[in-house]
């Protein structure tokens, strides 16, 4: 038998393999969708925060559609959530504030960008992708920056006025239309996420992924996939940053900085990649520990946010899906072990 050499495996090839999503639905999903509207009944102070945390479970699906099924590496997914944003404030600063369409053409224009950069991107291999997409999400930050006469700049796109949905749900200030209008649209697009990585594309990305080498025998086109699950997921973050522009009518240039991929990323390694929740569970966790923490000790609550983050990490492999899974097996271990002592 042949030695594995550690240090030949690949950033990706340490990921825990994706998992696919049952067509069938599980009770504990059903549930899992049915929390919202706890919340709204239950945390009426809370929806503001819950609208972010959904938001940012939007975007973190984006990213965990090109990382943890198709593999790609990215540290500027920002700029594709700072596209969205710019373009639906800037629909509304221009005198078009209705929401849906605001989405639809944040979504295009992230989606347009997403394409013409991803022969940049899919062309290398892990540290080249790094690099690539952070340099597309800084060239764009500072393309914000400088033509501050359009976007405001440092001092952000202020002016947006978000039209009534549908013509009868006012946004107001306690943010209930926000709400109900962000979940609407992370369950639309949970739902077509679903659908892609269960179909036999998001069969030929997992198997991109875990043997890039051996799916061009079977005569997969492995650029064009990538392209275009790296273009999805640019126009699903485009609709995340449209929802932030829209539900809080402001758009900063920290939309399209760093420290928001970064934070994209912790989310994504806390929930546990490749696996759908992950990313919206890594969202919740994020915010509410960001939250809380913060208001315990506003100095030092990134502290206690990498502390948890390393936690989790050593706890079980793949976030704190990836945790609940060790646990649940190793239940289920001690349990068949003692099933087969007692019948001995």
């Amino acid at each position: 038998m042949k030695n594995l050499n550690l240090s030949s495996l690949s950033i990706t090839d340490k990921l825990p393999p994706p998992k696919l999503p049952n067509d069938r639905w599980h009770k504990l999903e059903i549930i899992f969708w049915l929390l919202p509207f706890v919340v709204f009944f239950a945390f009426q102070g809370y929806l503001v925060l819950a609208s972010q945390v959904m938001i940012l479970g939007l975007f973190a699906l984006s990213l965990d559609l090109i990382l943890g099924y198709a593999g790609i590496l990215s540290l500027g997914h920002a700029a594709f959530f700072g596209l969205g944003a710019y373009t639906a404030g800037l629909l509304s600063v221009h005198g078009w504030g209705e929401p849906i369409s605001g989405l639809f053409a944040a979504a295009a224009v992230a989606a347009v960008v997403g394409f013409l950069t991803s022969f940049l991107v899919v062309r290398g291999h892990e540290l080249t992708q790094l690099m690539v997409t952070l340099g597309i999400c800084l060239m764009l930050y500072e393309v914000a920056n400088k033509a501050a006469f359009i976007t405001g700049g440092v001092d952000g796109l202020w002016g947006i006025e978000t039209w009534p949905l549908f013509g009868l749900f006012e946004f107001d200030l306690q943010g209930k239309t926000g709400f109900f209008y962000s979940f609407a649209v992370l369950f639309l697009m949970f739902l077509l996420v679903r659908r892609l990585v269960s179909s036999t594309f998001g069969l030929s990305l997992i198997g991109i992924r875990e043997g890039t080498k051996r799916m061009p025998a079977i005569g997969t086109n492995i650029t064009r996939r990538l392209i275009v699950a790296y273009t999805v997921g640019a126009a699903i973050a485009g609709v995340a940053g449209a929802l932030l522009a829209q539900t809080t009518q402001f758009v900063g240039l920290d939309s399209l900085g760093f420290l928001r991929s970064a934070d994209l990323m912790i989310v994504l390694v806390l929930g546990g990649t490749g696996r759908l929740y992950g990313a919206l569970i890594g969202a919740l966790v994020f915010m509410v520990a960001q939250d809380q923490i913060a208001n315990i000790n506003p100095v030092y609550w990134q502290f206690w946010i990498g502390l948890f983050l390393v936690i989790i990490v050593m706890v079980g492999r793949g976030g704190i899906l990836g945790a609940v899974d060790t646990f649940l097996e190793r239940r289920r271990e001690r349990a068949s072990r003692s099933t087969a002592g007692g019948r001995a």
